[in-house]
């Protein structure tokens, strides 16, 4: 259990724990910390950890078996490591290539990658076997861990649940992701922390539990920073006054286009490449076989992708925000035609996610309404992230429509 709950250990910011109605909010807000409740740890671990999860994911984890290489930090610290492996975003299918789980796949620092605990030489290398975490969709847990375990068969390792131990944390925020992860060098970034700062010291003071520090966002730079951290403790960085509820980063993503667990992607309904899967960096194309690869490789090479998850906003006639009008599984049609154009996957306030088809999806406001709410307006916005040739792609769907 943790120890605390956000609202009730900052009062101070508990105003901020609702939803804003409007995101530049959270632009000027940040940088804002959440504790991901959605999301639990766990462990892979012995001999045959990469090699069972190679032949299950959509990306290719052997890069966590690769040499460190060449680089080293200007940062050995005993509590930091001076190499580290940055986190992977992966997901596991259908052996028909439908969605089941995405996860977030994390490499414990290796001893000999930091400072002994007295920082006078390198950590010894241990005999421990090695291990992989990962956060994952909470809602699912028991059914993912079982699933990875029907897999295993003889395989040699281990697949723990230790949600207790470990917590998953986001940093985010309008005045975190651009500065921070344009300018600063790949050391500072890693921690949150810019130049002119003791670099040594500052790491030194907020490494946790040797080692656990922030990592990048593995999808998309501008969702700031993400790690597991243990559960008994409070990550670096986390200002006392900007700690917020995780409805605020869900609003953070929601905008930004990006779902997120098996229930905004749905379980085993969802083709991986209509929700963006490939443009998040989740899935490579030249991994070889995974469960449900031939469906992606065939859908990826044939190049169409006529739906789409988009972000939407939910606007009145007069093009005011309207809050808890629409609710998830919601239609969305063409005001003119009738005919439907997508589904509502996701819904938070005035803000949303839904998977449309890219031909009806930005033909302006006032085009998409809600089913049987039509004085509801749908706004679907495309993503600054997208890839020139998906919008491309839309171009040409609209000519032959």
């Amino acid at each position: 259990m943790h120890r605390y709950k956000s609202s009730l250990r900052y009062p101070k910011f508990a105003a901020y724990s609702f939803v804003s109605k409007r995101f530049s909010h959270l632009e000027t807000a940040g940088p804002l910390a959440s504790l991901l409740r959605s999301r639990s740890v766990v462990r892979f671990r012995g001999p045959d950890t990469l090699k069972f999860l190679h032949g299950l994911l959509t990306n290719d984890v052997r890069r966590f078996g690769e040499p460190l290489g060449e680089r080293t930090s200007n940062l050995p610290t005993p509590n930091l490591p001076a190499l580290s492996v940055p986190p992977m975003y992966a997901a596991l299918l259908t052996p028909q290539g439908r969605f089941l789980y995405d996860l977030f796949l994390y490499m414990p620092p290796r001893p000999e990658a930091k400072l002994d605990r007295n920082g006078s030489g390198p950590g010894s290398n241990s005999d421990e076997s090695f291990q992989l975490f990962a956060d994952v969709d909470a809602t699912v847990l028991d059914e993912l861990l079982q699933t990875f375990r029907k897999y295993r068969l003889r395989s040699k390792v281990e697949i723990e649940n230790v949600a207790e131990d470990f917590s998953c944390w986001q940093r985010y925020g309008g005045n975190l992701s651009e500065r921070l992860l344009s300018a600063e060098e790949p050391e500072a970034a890693s921690v949150g922390w810019g130049g002119g700062v003791d670099r040594t010291g500052v790491s030194a003071s907020h490494g946790v539990n040797l080692g656990w520090h922030w990592f990048k966002d593995p999808r998309l730079d501008s969702l700031g920073f993400r790690g597991i951290f243990p559960a008994d403790t409070i990550p670096p960085l986390v200002e006392a006054d900007k700690e917020t509820d995780e409805q605020n980063y869900l609003l953070w993503r929601l905008q930004k286009g990006v779902a997120e667990g098996s229930t905004e992607i749905p379980k085993g309904e969802a083709i991986p490449l209509e929700y963006n899967l490939a443009g998040l960096n989740a899935i490579s194309f030249d991994k070889g076989c995974y469960v449900g690869q031939e469906l992606v490789a065939r859908t990826h090479h044939r190049g169409v992708i006529r739906k789409r998850a988009v972000p939407l906003r939910f606007l009145s006639d007069s093009g005011e925000e309207v809050e808890q009008k629409v609710a998830p599984g919601s239609e969305v049609k063409d005001d003119t035609s009738h005919k439907k154009v997508g589904t509502v996957t996701t819904a938070l306030g005035c803000r949303g996610l839904g998977l449309l088809r890219l031909a009806d999806a930005f033909k302006g406001l006032g085009a998409l309404t809600i089913q049987g709410c039509e004085d509801v307006k749908v706004e679907a916005i495309r993503p600054d992230w997208w890839p020139a040739e998906w919008f491309q792609e839309h171009q040409q769907h609209s000519a032959v429509a």
